[in-house]
């Protein structure tokens, strides 16, 4: 059965990439992410990134926002092994390893693939 989620939820998590592992040190709990999953980590950190800047620079709406954001949240829910933490703490990493103007162009490039390769439905 799949997993629902409020916009209010998709919206919190996809803004609260808050601290829980420093970057480059294990700790209990901590999770090393390779190949496909690491590959969808990047497309839900490209696309949630995307979201808050273009939704910070007004270029989209808060209802675009929120879509974006609850795409996020699925693929990371059927693509990305692992609990919600540990979900967190990868994407906090990978938002830290790129720039957004590199995240920017990843979603120019990417996006289109990231939604084929990971389907949400």
């Amino acid at each position: 059965m799949p997993r629902r989620f409020s916009l209010t939820a998709v919206a919190v998590f996809a803004l609260s990439f808050g601290a829980l592992a420093h970057p480059g040190m294990a700790t209990a709990g901590t999770r090393i992410y390779e190949g496909r999953e690491a590959a969808a980590l990047r497309c839900a950190n490209t696309l949630a990134l995307t979201a808050v800047a273009l939704s910070s620079a007004e270029l989209i709406g808060e209802g675009e926002k929120n879509v974006m954001l609850g795409v996020t949240v699925r693929i990371l829910d059927r693509h990305v092994e692992g609990s919600w933490a540990q979900k967190r703490a990868a994407m906090e990493v990978m938002r830290d390893r790129r720039s957004v103007p590199d995240t920017l162009e990843d979603y120019r490039r990417i996006a289109e693939r990231c939604l084929v390769q990971f389907p949400i439905n």
